[in-house]
């Protein structure tokens, strides 16, 4: 029998997919709320039929966010974007976006709200990301008090955007030509990397428990690492030796704005060659660590535990990256 349903905006996205699944196990009924529904149906895989359904709407438009929140029971907002592209601003699909989704679920009686944010929301931040996170929650418990906010570090999982993507360029021919990866602020920035299910996992409870009304919860993985360490781990894992090149802050945010700029502005903007390699937004935001601030509370608040790993969950997606992939013995390189 089910609890309720949970309108899930962003659900067809990396975590919403891992969100989707919890939620079907916890006994909710859930509703993705997509731009595109049309290519977002392999999201209802994540529930038997009839547990899952899509709908459209764009955070940034009032009404479709009202009817995409008609009859919910909880409402999560998992809508973030990593850089700048067209109409997506960061101050329109963070923030403007997450109190549109907080004011209508306040109007349409909504019991639950849980507001996905990240670890180092700052209103000060020097970066727009983390600046437009931080104004969202405050608009958030502005317009719905007793929302739960989550505040998740560097996100890992098969389909993430970290892991893979610095893998693939230390698989590339230029890599083995020059085998170095940027290693920006001399790669001393500490991160604590969380599993996607033990995100989905927090999510969940957040739509279950009472007693989290209000509150933020940091997420973060068992370990803290510098990203240095994380790039010997990706070389150790992909089995291709890669050393990290120190690139500093003044070298890298022109680079990064460089970047942003041209990825901003068609062709590049139309996609084809990929997510820009780095912006300046994410130079400044490697200038502040990303962890679990002392104090905060955590996973284990939220009743989550038996936390992931990277080394438990990286090397079973990281193997298309070896010489001979899944079949590949080390040191055959």
């Amino acid at each position: 029998m089910s609890k309720g349903l949970v309108t899930v905006f962003g659900g067809s996205g990396f975590i919403g997919r891992y969100a989707a699944r919890a939620l079907v196990r916890d006994g909710w009924r859930v509703r993705v709320a997509v731009r595109k529904p049309h290519v977002s149906g392999d999201v209802k895989l994540a529930g038997p039929p009839g547990w899952v359904d899509l709908a459209q709407a764009n955070i940034r438009n009032r009404m479709s966010v009202e009817r995409a929140v008609e009859g919910a029971d909880a409402v999560v907002n998992l809508v973030g974007i990593l850089f700048e592209k067209g109409p997506q601003s960061f101050e329109a699909s963070q923030r403007e976006g997450a109190i549109n989704v907080a004011e209508a679920a306040k109007k349409a009686g909504v019991k639950r709200l849980v507001q996905i944010s990240a670890i180092g929301a700052d209103e000060d931040s020097g970066s727009d990301y983390a600046r437009t996170k931080a104004e969202a929650e405050e608009g958030v418990r502005k317009a719905f008090p007793e929302a739960v906010i989550l505040r998740p570090s560097i996100v890992f999982g098969p389909e993430d955007e970290f892991f893979n993507k610095f893998a693939a360029m230390a698989s590339s021919p230029m890599a083995n030509i020059f085998p170095f990866l940027p290693a920006i602020g001399g790669g001393k920035t500490k991160l604590q990397p969380v599993y996607a299910g033990d995100v989905a996992d927090a999510i969940a409870h957040a739509v279950n428990r009472d007693d989290v009304e209000g509150k933020t919860f940091e997420l973060g993985g068992p370990r803290v690492y510098e990203f240095r360490e994380l790039y010997d781990y990706i070389s150790e894992t992909i089995d291709k030796k890669r050393y990290a090149m120190p690139l500093p802050f003044f070298i890298a945010k022109p680079l990064g704005l460089t970047f942003g700029a041209l990825w901003r502005v068609p062709p590049l903007s139309w996609g084809f060659l990929g997510d820009p390699p780095i912006t300046g937004d994410q130079v400044e935001m490697l200038k502040t660590d990303n962890v679990v601030a002392e104090g905060a509370l955590t996973l284990d608040d939220l009743g989550v535990d038996d936390i992931e790993s990277v080394e438990s969950i990286v090397p079973s997606y990281l193997w298309p990256f070896r010489a001979y992939g899944e079949f590949h013995q080390k040191g055959e390189a």
